[in-house]
C-alpha cells in the first residue's frame, strides 16, 4: 500500500513530506461543532491503521488461520484507478531487492518527516504567540528563518496559516515560494495575503514580528455554521482521558524514532531530486532507480489526461462555495460556530443587571403574562427575536466612535435606536439609553485599540435585521445591558494540525 502511494504521489510532484506515505495514526476534526462545552477539548477523531504495514498475503494468512471469510472488492482489478494500475505494475517488479530498496526510500522520507514535525512543534512553542481574538504573532528573531531549511520553514508556515485560516489545504507551488521570500525578509515592512491569511508587520515591532490573521475576503473561512445548544443529558460523551492516553503513547512511541539532523537525508531535496539523492547515497541501485522512473512516467501520462477535467471541477466547486456562503439567523438558545473558530451565543437576561453609570441603572423588566419585556428604548431586536452574525467591518468601529458624541449621530441612527420610545418618559429613556451606549462604546474602543486593525476584521459582530449593531462580544460592546453575549475563541483544529504518527518499520 505504501509503495503504491509513493509512486502515485511521486507522479503528482508531491514533496518529501507527502512521499512519507500514510500515517500509522492520524487525528481528524469535524468541520462543525455539534456539542458545546467550555471545558471540553476538541480531540477530534483518532484514526489508527494497525494493518498498514501488512501485505495482502499476510492478511490472507491471518484470515485463514482465524477461520474468517473475507470480501474481495471487484474494483481492485480495474485499471481505471491509479492505485490498481500501479499495484499491477509493481507485481512485475516483485524482486526482493526492488521491494527492500523502495521501502528504504520511503523510510528515509518518513525519518525526514518525523524530524521536520518535531522541529516545527518545538519552534511553534517558542516563536508563535496565539491571541484569543483569533490571530497569531510570529517572532522573526526567535524563528531566524534565514537559517532554516526550506522544507522546515514551509512546514512551519503551513501549520501556522492552517491554524489561523482553519483550512486544511496544503500550501504549495507559487504560494509556498512567495511565503518563503516574505518570511525571510528581515525586518518585515510589507504585507501579504496567502492561503486564507493576511500577514503584515506587527504593531510597534519595527518589522521583527509578523501578524498573521484570517483574511475575511477569502470565501471559505467566512462560512458560519449554527447549531442548537444541547443539555448535558443529551450529549454523547467520549472518553477524553483514554483518548489523551492513546495520543500521548503514540507521540512517545513516534518520538522514539525521530532521528538526529545528521541522519536526515532529504531536508534539501525536492520531489524531483529525492530519487537522485537516494541513488547518490546508495539507498537504491541503478536498476531500482530506473524502474521507479518508468513507473512514474507511466502514471504521469494518465495524470496529464485528467488535469483539464480536474481543474474545471475545482473552479466550479470554488464558485459554489462563494455563492452559498451567507449569514444565518441566530435565535436565543442557539450557538453559532463562526468562521470555525468563535463560539458565539446570546440571550436576553431575566436577571436585572444594575450598571453604576452616573448612579443610574439602565434596564427594568416587567412580567406580563408569559413573556418578559424591557424598556422600549432597548427594543432593537426584531419581533422574531433573531440576530445575524457577520465579521466586523470598518463602519462598525466608526459607529462606536460616533456614539461617544451624541450630536454626531445622524437622525436615522437616533430614530432606529429610539423608535420604540412612545411613553411620557420617552425622552428620559432616550437619554438614559444614549448615556449607556456612550459608556459601552468608550469601554469597547479602549479594548479595540489593543487589537491590530487587520485582526479586527475577523471578529464576530451581532446585528439585527435592519443592520443595526447589537454587539461586538470580543470587546464587550452591547447596545443593551440586558443583552447577554459571549464569544469564545475555540478553533476546531489545534495549532500543529493535530496528532499524527509516522512509525518506522525498517
Amino acid at each position: 500500500m505504501q509503495a503504491e502511494l509513493f509512486i502515485l504521489r511521486l507522479s503528482r510532484n508531491s514533496g518529501v513530506l507527502g512521499l512519507a506515505g500514510m500515517a500509522f495514526t492520524y487525528q481528524t476534526f469535524s468541520s462543525s461543532m455539534h456539542f458545546y462545552d467550555e471545558d471540553s477539548k476538541n480531540d477530534g477523531i483518532l484514526l489508527v491503521r494497525p494493518l498498514l504495514h501488512f501485505s495482502k498475503e499476510d492478511m490472507y494468512k491471518v484470515c485463514k488461520v482465524g477461520g474468517q471469510d473475507w470480501v474481495e472488492d471487484p474494483t481492485n482489478q480495474s485499471l481505471l484507478y491509479a492505485r490498481n494500475r500501479i499495484r499491477m505494475s509493481l507485481r512485475s517488479l516483485s524482486s526482493y531487492t526492488f521491494k527492500s530498496e523502495l521501502q528504504a526510500v520511503i523510510s528515509a522520507c518518513r525519518k525526514t518527516r518525523a524530524f521536520v514535525d518535531q522541529f516545527c512543534t518545538k519552534l511553534m512553542n517558542q516563536a508563535v504567540t496565539i491571541v484569543h481574538h483569533g490571530y497569531a504573532i510570529i517572532d522573526l528573531e526567535i524563528l531566524n528563518p534565514s537559517k532554516m531549511a526550506d522544507l522546515c520553514l514551509t512546514k512551519f508556515m503551513t501549520l501556522v496559516l492552517q491554524f489561523i485560516s482553519q483550512r486544511q489545504r496544503p500550501v504549495r507551488g507559487s504560494t509556498s515560494k512567495l511565503l518563503l521570500e516574505y518570511i525571510r525578509t528581515f525586518p518585515c515592512k510589507t504585507s501579504l495575503t496567502a492561503a486564507g491569511c493576511y500577514l503584515c508587520p506587527a504593531t510597534r515591532s519595527k518589522g521583527t514580528k509578523i501578524l498573521v490573521c484570517c483574511s475575511v475576503d477569502c470565501p471559505f473561512p467566512s462560512k458560519m455554521e449554527s447549531t442548537f445548544i444541547h443539555s448535558d443529558a443529551e450529549k454523547t460523551r467520549s472518553m477524553p482521558c483514554e483518548l489523551e492516553q492513546i495520543i500521548t503513547d503514540g507521540k512517545l512511541y513516534s518520538d522514539h524514532f525521530v532521528p538526529d539532523a545528521s541522519d536526515v537525508y532529504f531536508l534539501d531535496s525536492t520531489s524531483e531530486s529525492v530519487l537522485t539523492e537516494a541513488k547518490r547515497l546508495n539507498i537504491i541501485s541503478d536498476s531500482t532507480y530506473r524502474n521507479i522512473l518508468l513507473l512514474q512516467k507511466d502514471e504521469i501520462e494518465y495524470f496529464k489526461a485528467r488535469i483539464e477535467d480536474d481543474v474545471e471541477c475545482e473552479s466550479k466547486d470554488e464558485v459554489e462555495n462563494i455563492t452559498t456562503c451567507s449569514n444565518e439567523p441566530l435565535r436565543p438558545g442557539q450557538i453559532c460556530y463562526f468562521m470555525s473558530r468563535f463560539i458565539v451565543r446570546w440571550s436576553l437576561s431575566k436577571n436585572i443587571p444594575v450598571i453604576p453609570i452616573p448612579e443610574k441603572s439602565y434596564c427594568d423588566w416587567v412580567l406580563e403574562g408569559e413573556g418578559w419585556h424591557h424598556h422600549p428604548w432597548s427594543c432593537t431586536l426584531s419581533h422574531d427575536m433573531v440576530v445575524e452574525v457577520r465579521h466586523m467591518i470598518e463602519s462598525d468601529w466608526l459607529y462606536l466612535a460616533k456614539l461617544l458624541n451624541h450630536a454626531s449621530l445622524d437622525n436615522v441612527h437616533q430614530q432606529r435606536i429610539c423608535t420604540a420610545c412612545e411613553s411620557e418618559q420617552s425622552s428620559v429613556n432616550r437619554n438614559l439609553y444614549l448615556v449607556y451606549l456612550r459608556f459601552s462604546a468608550e469601554r469597547a474602543l479602549k479594548l479595540l485599540k489593543s487589537i491590530p486593525v487587520a485582526a479586527r476584521r475577523s471578529l464576530p459582530v451581532l446585528v439585527n435585521h435592519q443592520g443595526l449593531l447589537l454587539s461586538i462580544p470580543s470587546i464587550g460592546f452591547k447596545n443593551c445591558p440586558c443583552l447577554t453575549v459571549s464569544c469564545i475563541f475555540k478553533p476546531r483544529v489545534p495549532l500543529g494540525g493535530g496528532h499524527s504518527s509516522f512509525m518506522q518499520f525498517l
